[in-house]
């Protein structure tokens, strides 16, 4: 199953939605691997030598950064941008569908916006 990295500002509702659900996915928050408060920059750098495809509601400058990591020749293993009006349980499915379905690299050096 695809592993994830919640990024500071993403719901915690979601967060929770997922880990209620069987299977419930690989998904930690950057809260809980001590990157609370870090910049754009470093939570990619986290989520690519994790291998962890980053969820966010950030579309304002996380998609920029992820681009730059492409462009310097970085690993990046994927970003979803999630819509903060996207409906709760339609975010959640759609996470659960990525995670379920995706393989190894899938997403690599891409971001997405949901749904998709």
């Amino acid at each position: 199953m695809l592993p994830f990295l919640a990024d500071e500002c993403f719901s915690g509702h979601i967060v929770r939605g997922l880990r209620q659900r069987r299977p419930a996915p690989d998904i930690v928050r950057v809260q809980d691997v001590g990157l609370r408060a870090a910049d754009d920059p470093a939570v990619l750098g986290y989520a690519a030598s994790a291998g962890r495809v980053l969820l966010t509601h950030d579309a304002a400058t996380l998609a920029g950064f992820a681009y730059q990591r492409v462009a310097a020749g970085l690993r990046m293993p994927g970003v979803f941008e999630v819509p903060r009006k996207l409906p709760l349980g339609q975010a959640i499915e759609e996470i659960l569908i990525i995670a379920e379905c995706s393989i190894e690299g899938e997403w690599e050096n891409q971001v997405r916006f949901l749904p998709l």
